[in-house]
């Protein structure tokens, strides 16, 4: 019982969350739409019973070889069913992972946002060219030896 509540309690979110969700489901919009659906894919295709089924599949399949001679229309079969999940999955992952990449970059954003001593030019360094951020790196690189070096101070 006590479980029980303490997991519906983590669940229900806070109030200013709870506000952020249905803000969301109001907005609507196909990139939205798809947004949402790309979530809940990922998160159910990602979960151990999917993945229990797609390798009950396989092993469905392959027991199945003997009983049709390992025919090209066997072989066939789990060629295109793995070819189009797999071309499908492709856009719902990188949905997702392009969404997770965003969410932490503004998280990152806030974080060195809230401190003044930070460079202002780190808070869109995603945006920089690759140059510019090698550039970036060899300088952190060689502040970070300095202090090694030196057996103190901050990278500032």
């Amino acid at each position: 019982m006590a479980t029980s509540r303490a997991r519906n309690r983590s669940t229900r979110g806070t109030p200013q969350r709870e506000r952020r969700r249905a803000d969301r489901r109001k907005e609507g919009g196909l990139s939205d739409t798809f947004a949402r659906f790309a979530r809940s894919a990922s998160e159910v295709t990602g979960s151990p019973g999917v993945f229990i089924l797609a390798f009950a599949i396989v092993l469905v399949w392959a027991v199945a070889g003997p009983v049709f001679g390992f025919s090209s229309t066997w072989q066939l079969v789990i060629n295109t069913g793995t070819t189009i999940v797999t071309f499908l999955m492709v856009f719902l992952i990188q949905n997702a992972q392009n969404r997770d990449s965003a969410a932490l970059h503004l998280k990152l954003d806030a974080l060195i946002d809230s401190f003044p001593q930070v460079r202002e030019d780190m808070v869109d360094i995603e945006e920089a060219s690759t140059a510019e951020i090698e550039t970036a790196r060899e300088e952190y690189r060689r502040r970070r030896e300095s202090v090694d070096q030196n057996g103190q101070g901050r990278l500032t």
